[in-house]
């Protein structure tokens, strides 16, 4: 069972020779809209990578990457036991926004967790059992070991069982070529 997340952020100094630039544990964000679902924000660049460059500190503004941009994330998902947010609803969108930046304007107005980007997400669910719905309905049962490519596709997730799920995702800014063609 996964308990704590940590990372480890390798760069390089200006000589070439490779150094430890963080590593330990690593704190989730939370947000009152989901409750119980924790993220770890465990790496993310605006810009496409450079070998070298030093790195900084990993960037989430936006949540999601633009062209060029990638996320390393992981969730963990509580079981869905019919719990609401609590609060003020403008509130709670706020505070959204503010933990991640653009994720709301992904959202479906469906009020179900539907969820496109410009991104290609690469999943693999490392424990529990989760539920991948696509917007034709289909519903796929993903167990620990699951692998999953999103090429900008609707999509929601849910965790129907009794046990919490963990995910590990890395998002990959892509350019949207179906602008347009479905209207």
């Amino acid at each position: 069972m996964v308990h704590a997340i940590s990372r480890l952020v390798a760069g390089c100094r200006p000589d070439g020779t490779s150094v430890v630039e963080a590593n330990g544990p690593i704190a989730p964000v939370t947000v009152g809209a989901l409750p119980g679902v924790e993220f770890y924000q465990i790496w993310g660049r605006n810009d496409a990578p450079v070998i070298g460059d030093g790195g900084g500190e990993a960037d989430f503004s936006p949540y999601f990457p633009g062209d060029n941009g990638t996320r390393f994330v992981i969730v963990r998902w509580p079981p869905e036991t019919g719990r609401r947010p609590e609060g003020d609803p403008d509130a709670l969108s706020a505070e959204v926004e503010g933990a991640f930046p653009g994720l709301l304007k992904a959202l479906a107005p469906d009020g179900k967790g539907h969820h496109a980007t410009d991104t290609v997400d690469m999943s693999i669910v490392l424990e529990g059992e989760l539920w991948l719905q696509l917007e034709d309905g289909s519903e796929t049962r993903l167990t620990p070991g699951s692998c999953v490519v999103l090429r900008g596709n609707r999509h929601a997730w849910f965790n129907r069982s009794t046990e919490p799920a963990v995910t590990a995702s890395v998002f990959i800014g892509a350019r949207d070529t179906l602008i347009g063609q479905a209207d």
